[in-house]
């Protein structure tokens, strides 16, 4: 039978212990919170206050609940007054000692049967616990900023946390109407060590000027479908915070992925450390505010008016999903498009595909029937590559093979014309590799759409160190017309999304291969706790393992990251033929 929590006591009253606080009295719970300072305390009580304030004006709170909630909450600054309260919770800094000392001070003063609680998103609990006398009765209770919105509480139990406590905690976290997984003491838990290691990615590629910060948020906020790109999340996490993270992470586990790059520190350094001071790797309106402002350091791509080259006539080479989209794409823009495939039978397929795209957009509503005919009078079909000859821009989306691609590159350059720009969707291979297969290196660039092209928003403009500047404003230009968000990004293996996605979807595999938490855990960690669409298994299940083993394998080869190398796991699953989702079966069973 699950213990009864009649009064909890919450240290700490900042946004977070805030938080945690309003979550127990809205759940009917006394609560004492607890400051060192009348100061801190009036502080503690603004964010409570200003909190249900905004939940009462939304219609999610009425007055009178408001009111009955504030008055379950008592304000002190004694931690003597935790002396019968059954659970105690500490969310004070994130310093090792300062913890040590509020849990030496509460086994002195708590009663003996009382759970102490700690909300440390990255310290080992078991040092916190051994400050005590009773660390069989300490566990971690992280809970995800805002505490009142967000569902994610990693209950995080150390080798000796009684087991009874472990189930205690998880069913009053239920109670709370929050989602717990329950997990062993590790540096990063579940969330952080996943996340931070991506974050940590990012702010390198930020470092070595390889994208600037504006297209790597867009990417993966377009590419991915995460509420936020990574540098604006370090901005609102805390750029100080996020380097103490990184930095025990590192300590405990010696990961270099999980190193903090070096500009994090000499931005902390320097006071820059987010939203909280104004200033991140974005600059805000002022402290505190979430208004970005211009600040003269966002790079201004290259000049549209220099493009002397127009783009009337675009040519896409494939039949694939992948193509047909593109064609839709460009059409719909308002380009005349020539498409060519290998055989009559294959520019059949891709018509109709074409066709049923367009009327099924029409009946949705997101098109008029005079624009769908419009645009299929703007396509024609092809077999021969010949055809091709008076395009202005040419859009290969063939099979993924180097020496395929190579091959149509090759043939590409002898029949179109001159000044006619050659561009690849390729995800994965470089585009050097293509450009050099031409005489005309300077105009072939990197055009990667994502799929479903006709939906997603994004495309990467990759620039190898042979595209010239014209060439990449051709590229943008076309993006722009098209609808889409064009990112501008250097020839390196990933580019921006995948380099950064497939690391943390391989992170993700390790964790589990180290079974230190289930697949079901580990999405909704991920999903629940910072809001991404899928959790890594079920977007690896998505993405085919085949596909995610080599675009891993690409990124190893290419950086000899040791923590790139594909997870054995992976690995393993790939050669049983587990592929995900396309052969019914990858980390999860789907032949049911």
């Amino acid at each position: 039978m699950s213990r009864e929590f009649g009064t909890v006591g919450v240290i700490g009253l900042g946004t977070m212990g805030a938080g945690i606080v309003e979550v127990f009295a809205r759940e009917g719970l006394q609560v004492v919170g607890v400051e060192p300072s009348e100061e801190a305390l009036e502080r503690g009580r603004g964010h409570l206050q200003h909190s249900t304030d905004r939940a009462v004006k939304r219609g999610k709170l009425s007055a009178d609940d408001q009111a009955a909630l504030i008055g379950r909450v008592t304000f002190t600054t004694s931690m003597e007054e935790l002396a019968t309260a059954d659970l105690v919770i500490e969310a004070v800094p994130e310093r090792l000692d300062l913890k040590q000392e509020v849990f030496a001070s509460l086994d002195k003063i708590c009663k003996p049967d009382a759970i102490l609680a700690t909300n440390t998103s990255s310290l080992s609990v078991t040092e916190i616990s051994v400050a005590t006398s009773r660390p069989s009765t300490v566990i971690g209770m992280h809970f995800f900023n805002p505490a009142p919105v967000l569902k994610l509480v990693e209950v995080v139990r150390t080798v000796v946390t009684d087991q009874e406590v472990v189930e205690d905690i998880r069913d009053l976290a239920e109670r709370l109407g929050k989602v717990p997984v329950v997990i062993g003491d590790k540096a990063g838990f579940i969330a952080n060590s996943l996340l931070f290691g991506y974050l940590n990615h990012a702010v390198s590629m930020y470092e070595s000027r390889y994208a600037s910060r504006e297209d790597i948020d867009a990417a993966m906020r377009l590419g991915c479908g995460y509420p936020m790109g990574p540098l604006a999340l370090l901005d609102l996490i805390g750029l100080d915070t996020a380097y103490e993270i990184l930095d025990t992470m590192y300590r405990q586990s010696r990961d270099r992925l999980h190193a903090p790059a070096p500009i994090l520190k000499q931005m902390v350094t320097a006071g820059l450390r987010g939203r909280k001071t104004g200033r991140g790797f974005y600059t805000y309106e002022a402290p505190d505010s979430p208004a970005v402002v211009d600040d003269g350091l966002t790079p201004v791509p290259g000049d549209r008016a220099s493009v002397s080259r127009g783009v009337r006539t675009v040519g896409v080479v494939g039949s694939g999903t992948m193509a047909t989209g593109i064609v839709e794409v460009l059409a719909k823009a308002g380009y005349d498009v020539l498409y060519v495939t290998r055989g009559e039978e294959k520019v059949a397929r891709v018509r109709a595909a074409l066709e049923r795209s367009l009327q099924k957009a029409v009946l949705r509503g997101k098109l008029e029937e005079a624009d769908r005919d419009a645009a299929l009078a703007r396509v024609r079909g092809s077999a021969r590559l010949d055809d091709l000859a008076d395009c202005d821009l040419v859009i290969e989306a063939v099979v993924e093979e180097l020496s395929v691609k190579q091959a149509l590159f090759a043939t590409l350059d002898e029949i179109c014309r001159p000044g006619a720009v050659l561009a690849t969707t390729t995800s994965s291979l470089p585009v050097i590799d293509l450009a050099a297969a031409t005489s005309r290196p300077g105009d072939v660039v990197g055009m990667h759409f994502f799929n479903p092209a006709a939906v997603m928003q994004l495309v990467e403009v990759v620039r190898t160190v042979s595209t010239s500047d014209e060439v990449v404003g051709i590229a943008r230009a076309v993006c722009e017309k098209s609808g889409k968000h064009a990112v501008e990004c250097g020839d390196r293996a990933g580019f921006i999304v995948n380099a950064l996605l497939f690391p943390y979807l391989n992170d993700a595999v390790k964790m589990l291969q180290a079974h230190y938490a289930t697949v079901e855990d580990i999405d909704s960690a991920m999903v629940v706790g910072c809001g991404y669409p899928l959790g890594p298994f079920d977007l690896l299940d998505v993405v085919g393992l085949d596909v995610a083993h080599a675009i891993q394998r690409e990124l190893y080869l290419e950086f000899r990251e040791p923590g790139f190398a594909p997870a054995p796991l992976l690995e393993q699953l790939v050669t049983a033929g587990y592929l995900g989702r396309k052969t019914g079966r990858g980390f999860r069973d789907y032949s049911g």
